[in-house]
């Protein structure tokens, strides 16, 4: 009975094990500096914050309201590169900016990697 009962304990064990590796490897492939730079040259610290509001969301805010959802990074994406509206807090909407086509998908993909990180 004892080998039966560490089984399942050495199975959960080792499930824990690889989803941490694969968590722990996935945030150290950001590029945090690149990520940045992206967001400067695309003005995108004009409307928002790392962890502080301005006219757009702190970025650490949108990562908590996107945190363990499955098509967060999709979303996130769309919503850079497709020139969606977004929503001021005075209620005004205004195209956000598009960045599709100034950046390579994977520099992209890196600061919304990033946004998420957070």
């Amino acid at each position: 009975m004892i080998r039966q009962a560490r089984t399942p304990i050495l199975f959960s064990a080792t499930v824990a094990a690889i989803t941490l590796a694969f968590s722990l490897s996935a945030s150290a492939a950001v590029d945090v500096d690149g990520a940045k730079e992206l967001a400067r040259a695309n003005n995108c610290f004009k409307c928002h914050g790392i962890d502080k509001e301005k006219d757009g969301p702190a970025w650490k805010k949108v990562a908590e309201k996107y945190r363990g959802k499955p098509e967060a990074e999709a979303k996130l994406i769309h919503h850079i590169t497709s020139g969606e509206k977004a929503k001021f807090p005075d209620g005004h909407e205004e195209d956000h900016k598009n960045i599709q086509g100034k950046a390579p998908p994977e520099a992209i993909k890196n600061l919304v990697d990033f946004i998420l990180s957070l």
